[in-house]
């Protein structure tokens, strides 16, 4: 449905509160992944504040090479300056444990290699892509956020998911319906030991779904069980038993023993739905 007069005045105003929050920022690192929210703010920043801002993303097991080579690709094509920097969250046991709070030791560690990296270069700040969505969830990332004294843009501006993907559109970014798209260890259930070999599992189930044609996806790690969540609007092409046994095929070449399709298809943050409140609040 095409946006009202009214609607496109507010998100206007929005975008240009995001530019004002910018420019008061002077100079800025950020975290950069590849999504369609860090894009965007990359995009924006390096719009306001041209070279006196630096994307920055973080190269370790836990990203899938081929989101790594788009995000790439895509600072590429709009001149935005980026830093690929190595971190090593996989050397923390606290991470590896994968306990409720493994996303704050990921960014903590992020934030750190990137304050380091701030302090060398002469930057002001540090910003992170959280948007007005963002505030309602489960991510215990935004405490190393908050820690780490990361701005959040896009959220001080009121911009929710939807309206960065009209402000992309509008500007005429490719990425502007890119599916979300967490790190490869959000897919391994809490208490599993996060290796290298398991994201390297889920990396390969992954892309042979996406090669299959399907394009929202998850493969949710229970050891040798792989559950899989396709988008709901994909989920008819999956039921065919054809398409099933390839499914299967697929994935038990990937390393997993049992594969089963998922009927509430896919949705953020499933892995959340058996943490118990206690380790929710305490990760908060």
């Amino acid at each position: 449905m095409p946006a009202t007069t009214t609607e496109s005045a507010a998100l206007a105003e929005k975008q240009l509160k995001l530019e004002q929050s910018l420019r008061e920022l002077g100079s800025v690192m950020v975290a950069y992944s590849g999504g369609i929210d860090s894009a965007y703010l990359a995009w924006a920043a390096h719009r306001v504040l041209g070279e006196k801002m630096l994307a920055v993303i973080a190269d370790s097991a836990s990203l899938a090479r081929a989101h790594l080579a788009d995000a790439i690709a895509f600072a590429a094509e709009q001149n935005i300056p980026l830093e690929i920097l190595q971190t090593a969250e996989l050397d923390r046991a606290d991470y590896i444990r994968n306990d409720a709070a493994r996303c704050f030791f990921c960014k903590d560690e992020l934030f750190t290699v990137m304050e380091r990296e701030r302090e060398q270069r002469g930057f002001a700040h540090l910003a992170y892509g959280m948007n007005a969505d963002d505030a309602g969830d489960f991510r215990p990332g935004q405490k190393a956020a908050a820690l780490h004294h990361a701005a959040a843009p896009l959220f001080d501006a009121g911009l929710t998911k939807q309206e960065i993907r009209t402000l992309a559109q509008q500007a005429g970014l490719r990425l502007w319906d890119k599916p979300a798209s967490a790190c490869l260890s959000s897919r391994v259930e809490y208490g599993r030991p996060v290796t290298r070999e398991l994201l390297a599992q889920v990396e390969a189930a992954e892309e042979f779904l996406h090669a299959l044609g399907f394009r929202q996806v998850r493969v949710r790690h229970h050891g040798e069980l792989a559950r899989v969540e396709i988008g709901r609007d994909e989920l008819p092409r999956a039921l065919s038993l054809q398409m099933l046994d390839e499914i299967t095929c697929g994935l038990r070449a990937a390393g997993f023993k049992f594969v089963t399709l998922d009927s509430e298809g896919y949705r953020t943050g499933s892995m959340n739905a058996v943490l118990p409140a206690a380790d929710v609040r305490a990760a908060k």
